[in-house]
């Protein structure tokens, strides 16, 4: 699909994992987490259409999207918050996220895995 400036819906992914089940650790994994995604796709609130944030079963001392919806600008991105498959030997204490995001068709997508998260995808970790 896309829109009339000539910029394409994609589909970025990305994950990290979180040293301990708190508030403040979870927070400190979204915001560079976030801040990642933002840098190495050059992404702008306005061209954001949704983000779905999915934890392990053992991280549940915040929600990640109201993390995320503390950014500025970020009022009109649709954030939502699922658990992850409960999957035996899946990495700890893991946060993923699927975003849906306005870009030129001709960008690279920088997919962004941080921290132990890294394992999941080696292929697209490179970035990081």
């Amino acid at each position: 699909m896309t829109m009339g400036s000539g910029l394409t819906l994609r589909g970025l992914r990305g994950a990290t994992t979180c040293s301990t089940n708190t508030v403040v650790a979870i927070e400190q994994a979204v915001t560079e987490l976030m801040d990642a995604l933002v840098k190495h796709n050059a992404l702008k609130p306005d061209c954001i259409v949704s983000i779905t944030f999915s934890v392990t079963t053992d991280l549940d001392a915040c929600f990640p999207a109201a993390v995320a919806r503390r950014r500025e600008g970020w009022d009109g991105v649709a954030l939502l918050d699922c658990q992850q498959m409960a999957v035996e030997g899946d990495l700890a204490r893991c946060i993923r996220l699927l975003a849906h995001t306005w870009m030129p068709a001709d960008q690279e997508l920088r997919h962004v895995y941080l921290g132990e998260a890294s394992r999941l995808r080696p292929d697209r970790s490179s970035h990081n």
